[in-house]
């Protein structure tokens, strides 16, 4: 860890100290924005309880949040080169704080929606520019070792958000898993002001209004339509629902690239794809994230239905993934600052598909020690490729356009784990509609397990084609 902080003489970026007090304060932001993702799913039934609604209709409380800030993701990129990284930092740090507070004072569905749906834009703000402002803080030679400890971070919240959240909720009430925020965006403002560099804006060109309309309707409608994917199946409405969002998503898409193509000042500047390297990169997230969004779905299912285990046990049980990640995502970078990322990445690909088929093919009798291996070598693998390749996306364009290969890098991410959510819904759908013996949409366990385990194989295809993708970049090297 000391060796973040150490100066050589050559080094870019900012000095020793003041790396350290940047990078807790964007930890401290990227940390509350990851939680807030996990950490409230288990309050639901008690926050249903508690303003006196459906436990349906709380699913909002959730979905808000990604939703905002799926749509606003490109579009703060975009202002970073207009406003400086540090007033958009301290910018969404602040609304995702003020938002928090309004979290736990809602007295209402409808405001903790309109809360979280704020707190979803603060998050986006923050997110959307933490790894360009690592690649402007930190010497390019500490680059993929900053990124692997961020990859840690994730995954360490990722893993204790439903734990944080269970013990609040047995101590607290659910107001405190939002009022926890407010210490932590206090700091993160602190820190941001003291030492964020105000980088300078490239352009005072108006901005891509056009641009962002349409990216956050293609954005929306993909969330959308993976959502409703779940209710595949069960009714023709339904099934024109998804239609009507993926027509959307594709034309608002379309309209985007086009409109990008001819803006003076695009949302999202084309010519970082000219870069085959960062193409291959984000090409090999995307894949890599559908993978593990249908994974992180399908094994609660396969865990409670086809083994029986509570959903406590459950959630113990999927931490051997993130586990997987600490162990080798800090490691990971560290060599891919000495070694070629492509061929650390495809590394990992390798062990994340091979975790992956191993859980596909889980006997129907399986222990919690032979799920746990698997996981693990899932976590492992997925660490050892997310950071060499998020080094090789933000190596590969100029500083300037740092900030938008970050916003490519949070979408490709977001899109990625969408479209897994929707692959599952539809497998499910599928399975409900033409299993055998199954009525009314319900399936047996054993139907619900196989149709968990096919959905784990595709993601292990996808994991593959991740793969193929990234030794694509190892030729090149050759």
């Amino acid at each position: 860890m000391t060796e973040l902080f150490a100066d050589r003489p050559e080094d870019d970026g900012l000095p020793g100290a003041e790396r350290r007090l940047a990078m807790i304060a964007i930890m401290t932001a990227t940390a509350m924005a990851v939680l807030d993702g996990t950490i409230v799913n288990v309050a639901l039934p008690s926050i249903a309880r508690a303003l006196d609604v459906s436990a349906a209709a709380t699913i909002w409380v959730a979905n808000g949040y990604l939703l905002a800030a799926a749509m606003t993701l490109m579009s703060f990129a975009a202002l970073a080169n207009r406003v400086g990284f540090r007033a958009l930092f301290v910018g969404g740090v602040t609304v995702f704080t003020l938002a928090s507070l309004g979290c736990a004072l809602s007295t209402s569905l409808d405001m903790l929606i309109a809360m979280r749906v704020l707190q979803g834009i603060g998050g986006a703000a923050t997110l959307s520019i933490g790894p360009a402002i690592y690649r402007t803080v930190f010497p390019t030679r500490l680059l993929g070792r900053i990124l692997g400890f961020n990859a840690l971070l994730v995954a360490a919240s990722t893993a204790i958000g439903p734990t944080l959240g269970g013990t609040l909720l047995s101590v607290l009430g659910w107001q405190w898993l939002f009022a926890i925020n407010i210490p932590l965006g206090v700091i993160g403002v602190t820190l941001g002001l003291r030492a964020i560099p105000q980088t300078p804006t490239q352009t005072r060109e108006g901005f891509d209004i056009t641009g962002a309309g349409l990216s956050a309707l293609t954005m929306g409608a993909v969330i959308l339509a993976a959502d409703a994917c779940a209710q595949l199946g069960s009714t023709l409405q339904a099934a024109g629902t998804v239609g009507l969002y993926a027509v959307i998503a594709l034309a608002a898409g379309g309209a985007f690239i086009w409109r990008q193509q001819r803006a003076r000042m695009p949302l999202l500047p084309l010519d970082i794809f000219h870069s085959s390297r960062f193409s291959l990169a984000a090409l090999t997230s995307l894949a890599a994230f559908v993978s593990q969004g249908i994974t992180i779905i399908a094994l609660p299912f396969l865990f409670q239905n086809a083994y029986g285990y509570s959903v406590f046990a459950s959630a113990l049980l999927f931490t051997a993934w993130p586990i997987g990640i600490v162990l080798a995502a800090p490691q990971a970078g560290r060599l891919a600052d000495r070694y070629p990322p492509a061929l650390l990445s495809t590394a990992g690909l390798g062990l994340f598909t091979a975790g992956l088929a191993s859980l596909a093919l889980l006997p129907e009798h399986a222990s919690a020690v032979d799920i746990c291996w698997r996981e693990l070598l899932c976590g492992i693998g997925f660490g050892f490729f997310q950071s060499p390749n998020n080094r090789e996306m933000l190596a590969n364009v100029s500083r300037e356009r740092s900030g938008s290969a970050s916003g490519v890098l949070a979408i490709v991410r977001t899109f990625g784990q969408c479209l897994g959510a929707a692959v599952v819904g539809v497998i499910l759908a599928v399975y409900a509609a033409h299993a055998p013996g199954s009525e009314h949409g319900l399936m047996s366990p054993e139907q619900d397990a196989q149709a968990m385990r096919l959905a784990i194989g595709v993601a292990a295809l996808a994991a593959a084609i991740a793969g193929g993708a990234s030794i694509g970049r190892i030729r090149k090297d050759g």
